[in-house]
């Protein structure tokens, strides 16, 4: 695995890699989640770059910057030992040099739910994704199902900026307990990381509502509020639609979708847990099917 430390270097590198090339970006601390990326951009590619970056755009002046994890020899090995042809691993200096002074707004869909509660946010991930995305290349670049709101953020992004990046989306990566796997899950202590799977409970309460026919927001949420319990605290819970992430508050009213998310967000002491599952929606809902029985 060649390690380049200048955007420059990198790019150079890139464009001698084969094609199709895949794209990783990371902010290390690397886990299984991290790995299965790596899995699928290998599996469907024919070669594999990555990068670790903690971005301090994607910040707020009273989040975790200086303390995020940061294991750089063991996140290279990890990444040598998958197969990654390529790591970029730039200073901050490297990435935002003096006179930097540009940014990509997505606009709307980036000041709710996460955008609400890190303003910002997603400025910083757009700006440094679509950095890394010119530098790279890449014919397609991964991200975790986890991080649904970013993903529906970048999809936005490339959509109008007419960039030829396809994203690829994998599947969350859970622990035996269901707790999704995240970088900040070493923040939890004992207590904490015992409560933490009722996050997914509560989002799995809320798909089963749905299967049952439940086709109303609040309803659907309540179902899900119910199983937050302990030291957990409710950040939020939603229905959305998974690529404008706007609510939804009917999903009967969306004739012919399908596609839904439950999203869902936690305080665990003064760490935040983020996950979301998708809902699968019955081609006739259980309703209907009553309604239909009773009128006739």
């Amino acid at each position: 695995m060649l390690t380049l430390r200048t955007a420059a270097e990198a790019a150079q590198a890139a464009r001698r890699l084969a094609r199709p090339l895949g794209l990783v970006p990371t902010m290390g601390a690397l886990h299984a989640g991290h790995m299965a990326l790596i899995e699928a951009a290998r599996r469907d590619n024919a070669a594999v770059m990555a990068t670790i970056f903690v971005n301090p755009l994607q910040f707020g002046p009273t989040e975790d910057f200086s303390r995020y994890p940061r294991a750089f020899t063991e996140d290279a090995q990890k990444l040598e030992a998958a197969g990654v042809d390529l790591l970029f691993a730039p200073a901050v200096e490297e990435m935002y040099p003096p006179g930097f002074d540009t940014a990509i707004d997505p606009g709307a869909i980036a000041t709710r739910f996460e955008g609400a509660l890190r303003p910002g946010h997603f400025r910083g991930v757009a700006t440094v994704c679509v950095k890394l995305f010119a530098i790279a290349g890449a014919d397609r670049v991964y991200f975790g199902a986890k991080d649904a709101q970013q993903v529906a953020v970048l999809g936005q992004v490339v959509r109008d900026l007419a960039l030829s990046t396809e994203i690829a989306v994998v599947p969350t990566v859970r622990d035996l307990d269901g707790l999704a796997l995240s970088s900040r899950n070493t923040y939890l202590r004992p207590p904490e990381r015992a409560a933490a799977p009722g996050l997914f409970r509560a989002l799995q309460a809320m798909a089963d509502a749905v299967t049952r026919g439940e086709t109303n927001r609040d309803r659907i949420v309540a179902a899900g509020r119910a199983q937050i319990a302990g030291p957990l605290r409710e950040a939020y819970l939603d229905v959305v639609d998974p690529v404008t992430f706007d609510a939804v508050h009917d999903i009967a009213s969306r004739s012919g979708q399908k596609d839904f998310i439950a999203i869902g967000s936690a305080w665990l002491g003064t760490t935040r847990i983020i996950d979301n599952v998708p809902l699968i929606v019955p081609a006739v809902p259980a309703n209907a099917i009553l309604h239909a029985s009773v009128s006739s």
